[in-house]
């Protein structure tokens, strides 16, 4: 994926995990310092971490390795009667 807006614009990275909020993970992407507390029935040390937070689903596009750059998705079907993605701009299949 591909940001398109907010302070990581420009940035890749790989989807993580897909919140039912319209939010997605992005590995790397939206990293905040976080002050945690230690918890040792957890195992967890405490101190000042660095994690991933949600970014929005509008703030992201899927990457196009042949454009080299963020491209907006449209469905088709094909002659078999499956459905797939293509890129917008090229026409190439998104799903193999």
């Amino acid at each position: 994926m591909t940001i398109i807006a907010g302070k990581d614009k420009g940035r890749r990275g790989t989807v993580l995990r897909v919140f039912p909020d319209s939010r997605v993970l992005v590995q790397n992407v939206n990293m905040v310092k976080k002050h945690q507390k230690p918890n040792p029935n957890m195992g967890r040390t405490g101190g000042i971490i660095e994690k991933e937070m949600p970014i929005h689903v509008s703030n992201v596009m899927l990457f196009n390795p042949a454009a080299a750059k963020g491209d907006r998705v449209s469905f088709k079907t094909l002659e078999d009667g499956r459905k797939v993605r293509v890129f917008r701009s090229n026409g190439e299949v998104v799903d193999v």
